[in-house]
C-alpha cells in the first residue's frame, strides 16, 4: 500500500501543479503502482484475467502503473465506486490523468493513450449496486472537487506519519535524506537515522511548501518531495533497455539517444535530437590485464576530455574528463570474466540532470550472461578510430629538437600559438620558457624529467653554398611514430630580402617538419626549419627557409641556456647521422 500512496500522491500533485480540472475528458482509473517492470507485468495479468481495459504504463524514476481506462471523467467515477464496493480494486484507486503515463507496456504493443475514450464496462445490475451501494461510497463519489488550498491539509496526522515513516526500509530513509539535501535543507550524513538534523530538514522543507510544520513527513508529502526530486529527469524519456547482445540491462534516456550500431566493445547510443548527448554499453570478456588495458585505451578517445578525475581498481575504474562543452564519465568493472559498464557524454551545464542520470543508469544496471564478441563491429577500420570513435588528435603538431641533457627543446613559435595544453612525443607535458615572436621561436620545459637520446651539438662551421643537408622532422605531425629524414642542399646563407639570419635551402619539406633541426653531413645543427612563409605569394617548390644557429643561440642566451656546439667539417656515416638527427628530434603538440 505504501507503494500505491507513493504513486497516488506524486500524480496528484502533478495534477495539482497542471491546474487539471474536473472538466478533463479522458481519463484513468488507476488501481497499483509497483517499483519494478517484472512485478508490474504480473500484476497487470492479473487484473487483466478479471476486468477488461487494463493498461500498464512507465510512471518514471523506475515506477510501473496499472491503469483500467481510458474513460470518461463521468464513466471512470463509476467504474472506481463499483469495482471499490464489489473489492476488485484496491480501495486506494483513485482516477488519474494521461499525462501521468509515459510508455505503455501492457499489453505488449499497445499504445492507446493517444487514442480517446472507450465505453465504460459497466451492466445494469453494476449500475443498481452502484445505487445500492452504501451511503458513505456515495458521498465519496459526489465530493466536488477543489483547488489544492495553501497550506495543503495534511494527509496523516504526525501520529500516522509517524507510523507510515517507520515503515521505510534503510535504503529508502538514505533516499529521503539525499533528497532533502538536494533540496537544500539538510547537510548531515547521510546514514538513514532521522535524529534532530533530519527533523529540522523536514521542518525547513515543510515549511518552504507550505505544509504544517510537524518536523515529520506525511506520505503524500514524501512523495511531494520525491515528484520535485525527480523532476529534472521527466523529459529524458527513461526507458529500460534489455540490450541482449551486449548483455546490459538499465535505465537509458530514450527520448535522447537510441542504438546506432555495435563496435566492439562498445554499443553505440547517439543523440537523436537537440541534446548532444551519446551513451556507450561496455561490453567485454576478460581479466584484469584486459580492464587496465581499456582503462588506458578509453582516456586516448576524444570522448573523455583530458581533464578531470580518474580512478581506477583492481576491478573497476571510474574515468572523468570534462571541457568546455561536455563532460564524459565512464563506469566499469570485471566481474567472473566478464567487463561491463557504461560511458555517458552529456553536454557541460546541465550538471543536475547529467548527475542524476548516472545514478539512475547505475543502480539499474543488470548483467545479463552475453558479452559483445569481438565480430560485433564494421570494416571501417582507421589508424585513428578506435571501436568506431576518435583518438584524441591535437590541434596541430610540429618538431622540436633537444638542446641540453633537461630535455629543453626549441621550437617553431608557430607550434605553441593559442594552445591550452602542449606536449613532447604526445605524453609528456611541457611550459613554454620564452617565446620570441620576432625571431619565431620559442623554447619549451618538460613538466617531468626526460632523458634525450641525443642532444643538439651547434656547427662551428660556416655552411658553404650547394652544401649537402638534411632536416630531421616529423613530416606527418607523428602518424608515423618516429621522425624523417629530408635532404636537400644550401641554397643562399641569407633570405630573399637579404636577412643576415636566414639561410634558403632547396628541399621537400612538409609542415610538420617546421622547427625540426637542419644538420650539415657532420652531424652539426647549422639551423630550424621555419613554417611555410604567410607572405601571400606562392614560391618555386622546394624553396624553404631555416633560421641560423646564431640566431638561435641568441635565443638560448636570452633564457640563461648555454649552447653545446661541434667541429662538423668531416662528414660521418650517413647512419650515424640519421640516428644522431633522429634521437635529438622531438614532435610539439599543441592541444585545444
Amino acid at each position: 500500500m505504501f507503494f500505491k500512496r507513493i504513486a497516488f500522491a506524486w500524480v496528484m500533485l502533478v495534477m495539482s501543479v497542471a491546474g487539471v480540472s474536473a472538466q478533463q475528458d479522458v481519463v484513468w482509473v488507476q488501481v497499483e503502482a509497483q517499483p519494478n517492470l517484472a512485478t508490474a507485468t504480473q500484476r497487470a495479468q492479473d487484473f487483466a484475467a478479471n476486468l477488461p481495459d487494463v493498461n500498464g504504463f512507465s510512471l518514471g524514476a523506475g515506477w510501473y502503473g496499472i491503469a483500467l481506462g481510458p474513460y470518461t471523467r463521468q464513466d471512470a467515477e463509476q467504474v472506481l465506486r463499483v469495482y471499490r464496493n464489489e473489492g476488485v480494486i484496491p480501495r486506494d484507486s483513485y482516477i488519474a490523468l494521461g499525462s501521468s503515463f509515459r510508455q505503455q507496456f501492457w499489453p505488449v504493443g499497445a499504445n492507446v493513450l493517444d487514442r480517446g475514450v472507450v465505453d465504460a464496462p459497466l451492466t445494469g445490475a453494476q449500475t443498481d449496486a452502484t445505487e445500492d451501494a452504501p451511503e458513505v461510497a456515495t458521498a465519496e463519489a459526489a465530493a466536488p472537487e477543489v483547488a489544492t488550498p495553501t497550506p495543503p491539509p495534511a494527509d496523516e496526522t504526525p501520529a500516522e506519519a509517524q507510523r507510515s515513516e517507520r515503515q521505510l526500509t534503510r535504503a529508502e530513509r538514505e533516499n529521503l535524506q539525499v533528497m532533502l539535501k538536494w533540496a537544500g535543507v539538510y547537510t548531515s550524513t547521510i546514514d538513514g537515522a532521522f535524529g534532530r538534523g533530519t527533523r529540522n530538514a523536514m521542518a525547513a522543507w515543510q515549511e518552504q511548501k507550505g505544509f504544517d510544520v510537524t518536523g515529520i513527513l506525511t506520505t503524500a508529502q514524501r512523495a511531494a518531495l520525491l515528484s520535485d526530486y525527480n523532476a529534472v529527469l521527466t523529459d529524458l524519456g527513461l526507458t529500460l533497455i534489455s540490450d541482449e547482445t551486449a548483455g546490459i540491462e538499465m535505465m537509458l534516456p530514450g527520448d535522447i539517444v537510441s542504438f546506432e550500431k555495435y563496435e566492439y566493445p562498445f554499443a553505440h547510443y547517439s543523440s537523436t535530437g537537440d541534446v548532444p548527448a551519446s551513451i556507450l554499453l561496455i561490453s567485454q570478456a576478460g581479466d584484469q590485464s584486459t580492464l587496465f588495458g581499456l582503462y588506458d585505451i578509453m582516456q586516448t578517445l576524444d570522448i573523455v576530455p583530458l581533464d578531470g578525475p580518474r580512478e581506477r581498481k583492481d576491478t573497476s575504474f571510474v574515468l572523468i574528463g570534462e571541457d568546455a562543452t561536455r563532460i564524459s564519465e565512464s563506469r566499469v568493472s570485471l566481474e567472473n570474466g566478464k567487463i561491463k559498464g557504461f560511458t555517458l557524454i552529456w553536454p557541460a551545464g546541465d550538471e543536475e540532470r547529467r548527475r542524476r542520470l548516472i545514478a539512475e543508469m547505475e543502480r539499474s544496471l543488470v548483467r545479463l550472461e552475453a558479452v559483445l564478441p569481438p565480430s560485433a563491429t564494421t570494416e571501417e577500420q582507421a589508424i585513428d578510430l578506435v571501436s568506431g570513435l576518435e583518438i584524441r588528435a591535437p590541434r596541430l603538431s610540429r618538431s622540436g629538437f633537444f638542446v641540453d641533457r633537461r630535455g629543453t627543446v626549441i621550437t617553431t613559435s608557430q607550434a605553441v600559438e593559442n594552445c591550452t595544453r602542449i606536449t613532447l612525443d604526445t605524453e609528456a607535458e611541457a611550459e613554454i620558457i620564452l617565446n620570441d615572436a620576432a625571431s619565431g621561436v620559442a623554447l619549451l620545459k618538460p613538466t617531468t624529467a626526460l632523458a634525450p637520446l641525443a642532444v643538439a651539438r651547434f656547427s662551428d662551421v660556416a655552411p658553404r653554398l650547394q652544401a649537402e643537408l638534411a632536416v630531421s622532422g616529423y613530416s606527418y605531425e607523428g602518424v608515423l611514430g618516429a621522425p624523417s629524414m629530408t635532404f636537400g642542399t644550401l641554397s643562399d646563407v641569407r633570405g630573399l630580402a637579404g636577412e643576415a639570419n636566414m639561410v634558403r635551402l632547396e628541399m621537400g619539406t612538409l609542415p610538420g617538419d617546421a622547427g625540426g633541426p637542419v644538420l650539415d653531413t657532420g652531424g652539426g645543427v647549422l639551423a630550424m626549419l621555419l613554417p611555410d612563409p604567410q607572405s601571400g605569394r606562392a614560391l618555386p617548390e622546394g624553396v624553404r627557409f631555416a633560421l641560423d644557429r646564431v640566431a638561435l643561440q641568441d635565443v638560448l642566451a636570452q633564457a640563461g641556456l648555454a649552447a653545446a656546439s661541434t667541429d662538423s667539417s668531416a662528414p660521418i656515416d650517413p647512419i650515424d647521422l640519421t640516428g644522431e638527427a633522429t634521437g635529438m628530434t622531438v614532435l610539439v603538440s599543441c592541444w585545444n
